[in-house]
C-alpha cells in the first residue's frame, strides 16, 4: 500500500519536530551537565567552652509529666462529655505536647496553643487575665500569639512559670479551664 502525498508530509514533519525536540532536549541536558566549580574549603570554626556563669538553666516538663497531664485533661473532657484540644508549651511557648480529641473543632488546636501561651507568659489563668482585658485603646490583648479567653493555666516551680496548659473546644471557657485544671492536677499527683 503506497503513501498518499499528504500522509507522507505529515510523517515527514512529525519525524522533523521528533528531531527537533530530541536534539533540543540533548542540547539542554548536557548544558545542565556541564562541571561544577570546586567550592571552596570551610575554615573550622573553635569550639570553646563557656562558662556555667555565662548560661542559664530552665525547668521543662518531662515527657512523663506532659503525657499525664493530656491523660487527665482528656479523661476530665470525656467525662463533661466535651470535645477539646490540650496543649501544653513551655516556657518560651514553644509546643510541647498536644492531643486533639475525637470531634473536636478545627479552631481548637489553635484557640489551646493560644490560651498555653498566655497563660505561662503572664504566670496567670486566662481567666483572671480576661478580666482585665479592657477600654478601647490598646492592650494586652493586640499581642500576637495570645488569647484572652479562660481555658488556659500556667504550671510553676517555686512561682516560675515553667509550662502552661491551654484547652479549647467546650462551649465556655469556664469548662475548658476546668479541664486545664484537671491537667494541672494531675501534676500533683505525679509527686505521691
Amino acid at each position: 500500500m503506497n503513501a498518499t502525498p499528504v500522509n507522507l508530509r505529515k510523517r515527514v514533519a512529525i519525524g522533523a519536530v521528533t528531531g527537533l525536540a530530541v536534539v533540543g532536549g540533548l542540547v539542554g541536558i548536557s548544558a545542565y551537565a556541564s562541571p561544577v566549580a570546586e567550592a571552596e574549603p570551610v575554615n573550622a570554626v573553635a569550639v570553646a567552652d563557656v562558662q556555667e556563669s555565662a548560661v542559664t538553666s530552665a525547668n521543662t516538663l518531662t515527657n512523663e509529666a506532659a503525657q499525664a497531664v493530656l491523660e487527665a485533661a482528656q479523661a476530665k473532657a470525656d467525662e463533661l462529655e466535651q470535645r477539646v484540644t490540650v496543649t501544653i508549651v513551655d516556657r518560651n511557648g514553644n509546643m510541647i505536647a498536644m492531643v486533639k480529641g475525637d470531634g473536636a473543632g478545627p479552631q481548637s488546636p489553635d484557640s489551646a496553643e493560644r490560651k498555653a501561651y498566655t497563660a505561662v507568659s503572664w504566670n496567670q489563668p486566662t481567666s483572671a487575665l480576661a478580666k482585665n482585658v479592657n477600654g478601647n485603646g490598646p492592650s494586652i490583648a493586640d499581642i500576637p500569639g495570645t488569647l484572652f479567653l479562660a481555658g488556659g493555666v500556667p504550671v510553676t516551680v517555686d512561682g516560675a512559670p515553667v509550662a502552661g496548659i491551654g484547652v479549647g473546644g467546650a462551649p465556655s471557657g469556664d469548662i475548658d479551664e476546668e479541664i486545664a485544671n484537671a491537667g494541672l492536677a494531675a501534676l500533683a499527683e505525679l509527686d505521691d
